[in-house]
């Protein structure tokens, strides 16, 4: 069982940054696509973007394309979501999840076994 938590959210302003990080226990953290997804108040929890074990395939959702960037390490049993541009509509608590071990583009929440208990992004006009 692989346990994950994130941090590196907080309080930031339009047009800022934050980096989230998620760490993962486990031998085998390298093994699994990965994916970053958000809930904001009343909303359904979202896919924000999803990396392949080896970080050769990248998705990202429209809204966040061009502005975030999702990124691992595997001998550090990390992956990362470098969040540029930020914007109002970005406030949401943002979880790290693990997928299946085949890269498939577009994955929906109901793919993902494992998930960290979040943390909160909030973005200020």
């Amino acid at each position: 069982q692989v346990r994950l938590v994130e941090s590196g959210g907080g309080l930031a302003q339009a047009g800022g940054s934050l980096k989230l990080s998620c760490a993962g226990s486990g031998r085998e953290f390298g093994s699994y696509t990965m994916g970053w997804f958000r809930q904001a108040p009343g909303k359904e929890r979202e896919s924000v973007a999803q990396i392949s074990a080896t970080g050769g395939y990248l998705g990202y959702t429209d809204s966040v394309k061009g502005r975030f960037t999702i990124s691992r390490d595997n001998p550090k049993n990390t992956m990362y979501l470098q969040m540029n541009s930020l914007k109002p509509e970005d406030t949401a608590i943002y979880f790290c999840a693990r997928g299946p071990r085949a890269w498939h583009d577009g994955l929906t929440a109901g793919a993902f076994g494992s998930w960290g208990p979040g943390t909160q992004v909030t973005v200020s006009s």
